[in-house]
């Protein structure tokens, strides 16, 4: 049985505790070329995402100023009597 401080049991390479893990998981991302990982959905580094798919979907911009358009204008008929 080994104890702490006995050196010829132990194992300083880290390789050969995973021998089936494959070490190089990156590709580069298409926006800053930076090597990320395959699996990544976004750049760590310059934090673009990697396909459309998983961006956010963002609402356009005259949807949101035309709801507030009429919001004004539903305040201004209904409390100012305009």
């Amino acid at each position: 049985m080994a104890r702490w401080g006995d050196d010829e049991d132990w194992d300083d390479d880290p390789e050969e505790d995973f021998p089936d893990e494959e070490q190089d998981d990156t590709a580069p991302c298409p926006y800053c070329g930076r090597a990320i990982h395959d699996d990544a959905v976004r750049c760590p580094y310059c934090e673009n995402y990697l396909s459309r798919e998983d961006e956010p979907y963002r609402k356009p911009w005259w949807m949101i100023v035309g709801v507030i358009a009429g919001l004004y204008a539903i305040y201004r008929g209904l409390f100012l009597g305009f």
